[in-house]
């Protein structure tokens, strides 16, 4: 669009052109009231996207403010690209989490590799090296040509990305159900590790310092990229596709290393990085943080095509782009330093200190609006609320026991279930080995990078389960945190602090802004309990199309801290003859279940599982105490599927078995089958048996690992299951890519 179609400001509130932009009629009269005057084209655009939830968290900030955010190793809360936890020695971790999801919806590859490459900004702009990389994705099921063409190519677009740049892709989680077959979830996480000397904000201080452009050239792409990611998806939205942007993994490598050369450099003084809104985001931002204005000349800004309007550079989302502020006077040595890895640092602006965000283009002012009007001041609102019909109906509903007739057969469905089986065929195609720190690979509970230089290690993970959340979003806003932490415990480390992207539908309809508003419960009353603050991340609503919403999914990454590299620890087993235990007792509890899903197409009803946050902070508590003591071989959460299929999961790619005999009074499918929360498998040295009783006083002793490679469940004298490992192993490894190959 050239300047000469924009329309004038009285043609914008006339024709309400505004609307097309996401705002709505009261936005747009707020806007007015603090320019004072109707906003022009540019400036209409500038509060658009700043205002759009994405940017403004305008409908989720009443819920946001109720997560605890502060903790004694809390370097840096939400507010900035990431969130930063101390881990001692001067050391810290630097980590968060984000969505990509409508992008990767209408342009899988692009989407999901530009989510990658978003979320390393974010980490890098902290001054971070980025370490590890980790997802969390949601597809239909894989029974259809097109959700198998987004999963191959959302998975191809992250290791594109991630394995081009040089950073390990360690984690992760997929799950398949019927609810995320128009839109599906891609959340990307970085963990990277920082000295603290080298903490970067993204800060504008200082009247008259310089404001830098660096890295990729501005385009015409992804203009609009927060807008369009606030609202529902539709038949109409492939005509969004100019609102994905394309990705550039060897500019971001370039931008990577040169960045974190100029944190060493004390002529900066802040640091951003443009992503969703753009320039617009970056200045608006800096500028309001530090309590100063900005001005900048976009006849200065590196641009990719000719023509392009005020408007277009400003809402630009091109990737692989920051904006820096420079001790004035300094530009000289900055320049240079990006000149040596082949990037442009333009200066196009400077500090003021009027508080304004101010534009100029050929000589004229083009916008002229307050910093914190964009950044701050977006209308926040209280959402009505409405508990679903649904709710209640299952609240209602009996606990009823599947019946299964074949114990083993049922075991083997389970395990070829695609959220349950193998993710092999996924992080196959990701370079986790790169820079040779991962200790613990993707295939555990969770993925360990050690730190270089140290004893130490990182263990993290990414965590939900958004069927618990359907059908009980309090309970299973818990369960997801609760969850992410048993994975910590069972790889050695002590959880540190979380990192959320809320994927929820859309928020103006009150049953899913119910359905937030309670997950968010959960999960703060978790995070309290375990210790856990949250330290950053997103919201991403709308998920929606054509009117349905997917499952509430607040997917949880969270990292945390081995003290030793001793205490690292697996989920198989390690040698014959060692001692099998059960810690928690079973319930009949298959609300939101495998089992249940599997018998009932895909449906799920009831109860979601319950959970005790003070049972399973003390039994987290006692087993991390008991693998530091080094009483512990192997450790193993039980999760979906439930106990037979965590013991089987425990079998495979040892070489061994194992023989062991369930709790007498416990019905048999649940025994097996039963989803009930905080339980774990370890296994221990015979010569540790009492050493480890002592610490873990509910840990029930059930069996033996053994030399056969086989898995017998007994019951009293009564042999439930009795497999070949080698059969389940196959069902287990064989179902994704059998799937993938299957026509559709």
């Amino acid at each position: 669009m050239s300047l000469m179609l924009e329309p004038n400001a009285a043609q914008i509130k006339e024709q309400k052109i505004y609307r097309e932009m996401g705002m709505t009629d009261e936005e747009f009269a707020k806007a007015e009231q603090i320019l004072g005057r109707t906003p022009n084209y540019t400036e209409t655009g500038l509060f658009s996207v700043m205002w759009s939830e994405h940017c403004s968290y305008k409908n989720s900030k009443p819920v946001l403010r109720k997560f605890p955010v502060k903790g004694e190793r809390v370097l840096q809360g939400p507010g900035e690209g990431a969130g930063i936890v101390d881990i001692g020695d001067e050391q810290a971790v630097v980590f968060k989490i984000e969505s990509h999801n409508h992008p990767s919806a209408i342009e899988p590859y692009q989407g999901a590799a530009t989510g990658v490459g978003g979320i390393i900004r974010d980490v890098f702009s902290m001054g971070a090296r980025p370490v590890a990389m980790l997802n969390s994705l949601r597809f239909g099921e894989l029974t259809s040509s097109r959700v198998k063409f987004l999963f191959e190519e959302v998975v191809a677009g992250i290791a594109g990305y991630g394995n081009c740049i040089g950073i390990p892709t360690v984690g992760g989680e997929v799950q398949f159900d019927p609810t995320y077959e128009g839109n599906p979830l891609v959340n990307a996480m970085c963990v990277g590790l920082i000295d603290h000397k080298d903490i970067q904000k993204g800060q504008a201080k200082g009247v008259g310092n310089t404001v830098m452009y660096v890295g990729a050239k501005t385009g015409r792409d992804g203009i609009h990229g927060a807008t369009f990611a606030s609202e529902e998806l539709s038949e109409q939205s492939e005509e969004k596709r100019p609102a994905v942007q394309v990705g550039d993994p060897f500019m971001e490598k370039l931008l990577l290393e040169a960045c974190l050369e100029l944190v060493k450099n004390d002529a900066l003084v802040g640091i951003q990085d443009m992503g969703a809104a753009g320039l617009t985001s970056s200045s608006a931002e800096m500028a309001s943080k530090a309590g100063s204005g900005i001005e900048m000349n976009l006849d200065l800004v590196p641009q990719r095509e000719t023509g392009m309007t005020p408007y277009e550079m400003m809402l630009s989302e091109s990737q692989e782009r920051m904006l820096i502020i420079i001790e004035k006077g300094r530009e000289p040595e900055v320049e240079k330093l990006f000149e040596k890895y082949g990037l442009e640092a333009a200066s196009i602006g400077r500090v003021t200190d009027d508080g304004m965000l101010r534009l100029l283009h050929k000589g004229e002012v083009v916008a002229e609006v307050p910093a914190d009007a964009l950044a701050e001041d977006a209308p926040v609102y209280h959402k009505p609320s409405t508990e679903p019909a649904y709710y209640r109906e299952y609240q209602e509903m009996e606990q009823e026991t599947p019946q299964v007739n074949d114990y083993k057969e049922t075991l083997v469905e389970l395990l070829s279930q695609p959220t349950v089986a193998s993710k092999e065929w996924v992080y196959e195609q990701y370079d986790y080995q790169v820079r040779t720190n991962t200790v613990v690979a993707p295939g555990s509970d969770a993925a360990v990078i050690r730190v270089r230089g140290t004893n130490k290690a990182l263990a993290m993970t990414t965590d939900c389960n958004s069927r618990y959340l359907y059908l009980d979003p309090e309970i299973g806003g818990k369960i997801a945190v609760a969850e992410a932490a048993r994975n910590i415990v069972c790889s050695g480390g002590e959880p540190l602090a979380i990192t959320d992207c809320l994927n929820f539908g859309n928020p103006e309809k009150p049953e899913i802004f119910w359905q937030l508003e309670k997950a968010t419960d959960g999960m703060s009353e978790a995070c309290r309990t375990l210790n856990t603050p949250v330290i950053g991340g997103n919201v991403s609503l709308y998920n929606e199309t054509n009117g349905t919403a997917v499952y509430p999914t607040p997917v949880i990454g969270m990292v945390g801290l081995i003290k030793d590299l001793s205490h690292i620890t697996t989920q198989g087993f390690k040698q014959a003859g060692d001692l099998v235990y059960v810690i928690g007792e079973t319930k009949e509890e298959f609300g939101g279940s495998e089992l249940q899903k599997l018998q009932n197409n895909g449906q799920i009803f009831g109860k979601a599982p319950a959970l005790d946050l003070e049972t399973e902070e003390k039994r987290q508590k006692d087993l991390l105490q008991a693998i530091q003591a080094g009483t512990v071989q192997s450790a193993h959460d039980v999760a979906e599927g439930g106990f037979a299929v965590a013991l089987a999961e425990k079998a495979f790619g040892t070489g061994l078995g194992v023989d062991v005999t369930i709790n007498e009074s416990t019905e048999k499918t649940a025994a097996l089958f039963s989803e009930t929360q905080s339980r774990f498998i370890v296994t221990v040295k015979e010569e540790n048996q009492a050493a480890f009783e002592e610490l873990i006083a509910d840990a029930q002793l059930i069996g033996k690992v053994t030399q056969e490679e086989k898995i017998v469940i007994k019951q009293q004298s009564e042999t439930i299951i009795e497999a070949e490992v080698r059969e389940l192993e196959a069902a287990w490894k064989g179902a994704i890519p059998c799937l993938l190959k299957s026509e559709a």
